[in-house]
């Protein structure tokens, strides 16, 4: 069983060593440890530090292109150098790197395809108030999206199967963390959250610049995964408020009608025509959307094959 762990970097050359340094060497059920250093554009000697720790693998990104770009560049070469288990982990030494063999274990007992650590919000001493519960409650809408019990949403550290590897997709650049969560219930991956600890904040965290661009980011990830893997639902939502709406506007004329004063509310009729006329449209848009959703899923399990036929064929003991 090998282990490859994955740790995307952007600018990260003070703090990279101490993450190195705090990896095991040996893990139980694990014949091969090997580590994967994903540079994303850096400016600073992210790459050079790399080098002179004797990482594994080095994956250099020209530009810098965020945070999910590096995470599934991570995951493909992974793949491609033969992973059976990928951990990945930030490379700021946020998380326990001890805690690896607790992330690996249901995976290893076929509990699991993904398993990722909850750091324990509530608990937390580095969030604030404010942090805490932006991160419940991203934590509470991306548990509705995907159907699963999620804790811990933006949680980076998780363990990853080779199979749930092979058939995971981020079309975000923002972060992976809450589509790829999205995906594996969409997909009926078997999810596991175990507990984890952190280690003392080293630098602010990118992602959240600040609240509003925090809550834009985010929901806007959620609604456009939600939306992708259950468009019919979405579309039905709108369309159900918008007939909805122009059944009120309706009866209230009516209502007026009968009652001898309909010729002031015109208005009322031709909203509620408005409103019936789009609400189906957009009931609709609703299937039409839902056969594209039907196509993409042979879409995805296409491109899933074709790794599986480019992976086996590089791996000699297959």
């Amino acid at each position: 069983m090998k282990l490859i762990i994955q740790i995307p970097c952007f600018n990260e050359e003070t703090t990279l060593p101490a993450t190195i340094q705090a990896l095991p060497k040996q893990l139980p059920g694990i014949s091969e440890i090997e580590i994967l250093v994903i540079d994303d554009g850096s400016t600073d000697g992210t790459a050079e530090i790399a080098q002179e720790l004797g990482i594994d693998y080095i994956i250099r990104l020209t530009r810098h292109s965020g945070l999910a770009v590096a995470f599934v560049s991570g995951l493909e070469a992974c793949l491609k150098n033969g992973a059976d288990l990928i951990i990945n982990t930030d490379a700021d030494n946020q998380y326990h790197a001890e805690d690896i063999t607790n992330l690996i274990q249901p995976i290893l007992e076929g509990r699991a395809d993904l398993v990722i650590g909850d750091r324990g919000i509530d608990t937390h001493q580095d969030f604030s108030t404010s942090k805490k519960i932006l991160q419940k409650f991203g934590s509470w809408v991306t548990a509705q999206a995907s159907g699963i019990k999620t804790p811990d949403a933006t949680s980076g550290f998780r363990a990853i199967s080779r199979e749930a590897a092979m058939r995971t997709l981020v079309l975000n650049q923002f972060s992976y963390t809450l589509e790829t969560l999205i995906q594996a219930g969409s997909k009926r991956m078997a999810v596991i959250y175990v507990p984890v600890r952190t280690n003392p904040q080293t630098r602010p965290s990118r992602l959240i610049k600040n609240t509003p661009h925090y809550l834009l980011q985010s929901g806007s990830t959620i609604l456009r995964a939600y939306t992708m893997y259950r468009p019919l639902r979405v579309f039905t939502v709108i369309s159900g408020l918008l007939i909805f709406g122009g059944i009120i506007l309706g009866l209230r004329y009516l209502y007026f009608h009968l009652s001898g004063q309909g010729g002031g509310h015109v208005q009322s009729v031709i909203l509620a025509a408005v409103l019936l006329i789009i609400g189906f449209q957009t009931f609709l848009i609703g299937l039409v959307a839902d056969l594209i959703a039907f196509n993409r899923i042979i879409l995805e399990e296409i491109i899933y094959r074709l790794r599986k036929i480019e992976l086996d064929e590089k791996d000699p003991s297959s």
